[in-house]
């Protein structure tokens, strides 16, 4: 395991490096503010008996296909923030991604759980009454931690970067081992996301002898027809049918967004992967 999320923390730290200085600082700017609220969102749950007993027990409560999703939704809302700077143009987010504060609070204590298990095995092998204090010592040291690195912009994106390898890590060994409950399957094909069809533009054909590829017939100068980001060029009525099953370019498999959490996890991650020098078993090219 460790040597996965290895790899995935490398294809993302290559992926970042071709950034310019100005969209880093961007970035991370971004990320702080993000981090900033959720660590006043756990010193808040921990600092309160009742709170972080009713985390808890939501935690216990929910089946681990819900856990997964709210890891999903997670990782999914920071792939976003990471990949904007990679795509030509940045499309609708998917609609998903926000979750309530109950969930969020869940999903950061889940988060935190692993992380205090990861660093210390033995820690949470005593009474769930305990957990709290314990929790408690292992978030401020790690808060102490990070503000003694500086306002550099590795002090605050290693440890966001770590998150999303872990949280990645997570689903994907969950949906590979058929742990998903829904019957979520990586590859398989999905519909693109309402926000992105409807912002699809109409432009109109110059020049004549252009075909759609789906019906095969041409689509004559002067008519309004649909053009899809990588620009290539599809009657209305044969390309809406065509994206409510499928959110692939018919031509070129160009991908477009999806409403589907894993599908636009997978998409967003392909981003990434492409803009980094590192293939995904974590070789670099």
């Amino acid at each position: 395991m460790a040597e996965g999320q290895n790899s995935t923390e490398a294809i993302i730290m290559s992926a970042l490096s071709t950034l310019s200085a100005t969209q880093i600082s961007h970035l991370t700017r971004c990320v702080y503010s993000i981090l900033r609220y959720h660590h006043l969102r756990l010193s808040s749950l921990l600092s309160s008996p009742t709170i972080f007993a009713h985390t808890i027990h939501h935690l216990h409560s929910i089946s681990l296909p819900h856990k997964t999703l709210l890891i999903a939704r997670h990782l999914l809302s920071t792939l976003h923030h990471l990949t904007r700077f990679f795509q030509s143009t940045v499309p609708p987010p998917y609609s998903g991604t926000s979750l309530k504060l109950r969930d969020l609070d869940a999903v950061l204590l889940l988060l935190l759980l692993c992380q205090l298990r990861q660093h210390d095995p033995q820690a949470l092998e005593t009474c769930p009454s305990e957990w709290r204090t314990i929790l408690c010592t292992h978030f401020s040291k790690t808060m102490l931690s990070l503000s003694g690195t500086g306002g550099t912009s590795g002090a605050v994106l290693i440890p966001y970067i770590e998150v999303a390898a872990r949280c990645r890590r997570f689903v994907g060994a969950v949906l590979s081992g058929g742990g998903g409950g829904g019957g979520e399957k990586l590859g398989r094909e999905v519909g693109a996301s309402t926000a992105s069809v409807v912002a699809l533009p109409s432009v109109e054909v110059r020049g004549g002898g252009v075909e759609c590829v789906i019906c095969k017939e041409e689509m004559r100068q002067g008519r309004d027809v649909c053009e899809l980001p990588c620009e290539h060029l599809f009657h209305w009525m044969c390309i809406l049918p065509w994206l409510v099953k499928r959110n692939t370019c018919p031509c070129c498999r160009f991908q477009l967004p999806s409403d589907d959490v894993f599908a636009e996890i997978e998409r967003l991650w392909d981003v990434v992967v492409k803009s980094s020098s590192v293939n995904p078993h974590g070789e670099c090219t």
